[in-house]
């Protein structure tokens, strides 16, 4: 599963060891162990403070040693809100995502539960003290072979893992209480519906490549029930699912969707297209210097995230620049921890792998003006195939509002 990377986050306190010995007994709940302190920050100020409320769920997540599930050089970053590397082109999701997922499903201790794309095995594992059995599908062998060796390792009991199409879902153990799913397939694929018990819940994100939306599913009489949760961005779904996906990206385009916050989910005033947002809100009023809405970031405490992002294809073969404008207005814009955090906006490109990125910075501002038109031109690494772009404060506090968000490629 994808999510941005933050580059502009403070790294852990010295003092965290590397290795911890984090052996969990059968029930999943591991001893405390050094990373104890900066998981309780995680969950304190990444998770309950992002909205999640389930204390189960903050239980869970408490207890899940995450730093077990990234790779050694990737450990000081466990507990930070943000994705990471696992290899094979696979990310381990940003702990607010999983727990974020995992409240939706409302997981209750008699349910069993089908998890599509096991990854680094870390969301079988928060659920595993919350359900009666986990069965978690990888298509990947190399990434599911580690992850069932993990989660051996660490103890856990419940989680049964396979190597296969999550697509197709696991037929033999079906029906499902519940369906989690970390990967993005187009459309729901029909065997996972089909494999949902009645008044069974399903979260998955559906949608193309670069705009998808996370889902909540519930089976009724036999047909489902579909809420619209959040924006979101995830690997795609590959196997059956990609080889039948209709729309491409096209990395010779490369373009955001809904610049200017005009577009909402239906009955909420979350932006699409834009996912992951901190301390963020769509301002509807005449002053929007384009169209009826715009988006404000504020943030009282120094170094905590105001931000909102979204993916696309750029293909550095074809692209050898890009431009990026925007309006933007500030009111008392103070750096934050320290005085390269302040407000811009950030595209950070990556390899096909996500095995190779660089950081590329439009801004920075600070202080208090108007409305006023920004523009600047970075380049595009020539083994670019795709790109995040963040809107955020970057640790600063203050306020920024900005709207008509655009980017227009140059070719080589």
């Amino acid at each position: 599963m994808w999510q941005a990377a933050r580059s502009w986050l403070v790294m852990l306190a010295a003092g965290l060891a590397v290795e911890a010995a984090a052996q969990a007994p059968a029930g999943g709940r591991p001893k405390p162990d050094a990373f104890e302190a900066a998981r309780e920050r995680m969950v304190r100020d990444d998770i309950a403070a992002g909205g999640v409320t389930d204390e189960r769920v903050l239980a869970a997540m408490r207890a899940t040693p995450r730093h077990e599930f990234v790779p050694g050089p990737q450990r000081n970053l466990a507990y930070f809100d943000m994705s990471l590397p696992i290899g094979e082109a696979q990310t381990i999701s940003g702990p607010f995502v999983v727990a974020y997922m995992t409240e939706q499903l409302e997981p209750r201790p008699t349910d069993k539960v089908l998890e599509i794309g096991t990854g680094s095995g870390y969301q079988a594992a928060v659920l595993a003290p919350l359900v009666r059995a986990v069965y978690s599908i990888e298509i990947n062998e190399k990434l599911g072979d580690k992850a069932a060796k993990t989660l051996a390792r660490l103890g856990y009991k419940n989680i049964v893992t396979r190597i296969g199409d999550g697509f197709r879902g696991w037929p033999e153990h079906a029906p499902f209480d519940k369906i989690i799913v970390t990967c993005s397939p187009e459309d729901v694929p029909r065997p996972l519906v089909e494999q949902l018990a009645e008044g069974g819940r399903m979260v998955i994100p559906v949608g193309e490549r670069y705009d998808q939306t996370l889902v909540l599913l519930t089976k009724r009489e036999g047909k489902l029930e579909r809420e619209a949760l959040v924006p979101s961005l995830f690997v795609p779904m590959t196997g059956t699912a990609e080889q039948g996906r209709r729309v491409q990206p096209d990395g010779s385009r490369p373009a955001i969707d809904n610049g200017g916050f005009e577009t909402v989910l239906p009955d909420s005033t979350v932006p699409t297209a834009w996912y992951y947002p901190r301390q963020m809100a769509i301002v509807a009023g005449d002053d929007a210097p384009e169209g009826s809405r715009y988006l404000r970031l504020d943030n009282a405490d120094p170094g905590r995230p105001a931000q909102v992002f979204q993916g696309f294809p750029v293909d550095g073969r074809v692209v050898g620049r890009i431009t990026l404008t925007a309006q933007i207005c500030a009111e008392s814009v103070r750096p934050g921890l320290a005085v390269d955090e302040v407000p811009a906006l950030v595209v950070k490109f990556f390899d096909e792998d996500r095995s190779r990125s660089v950081r590329a910075v439009v801004g920075p501002w600070q202080g208090t003006f108007p409305w006023k038109p920004i523009s600047g031109t970075v380049p595009v690494p020539l083994w670019a195939r795709e790109a995040i772009l963040q809107v955020g404060m970057q640790g600063a506090t203050g306020r920024i509002e900005v709207d008509a968000v655009s980017i227009s490629g140059i070719s080589r």
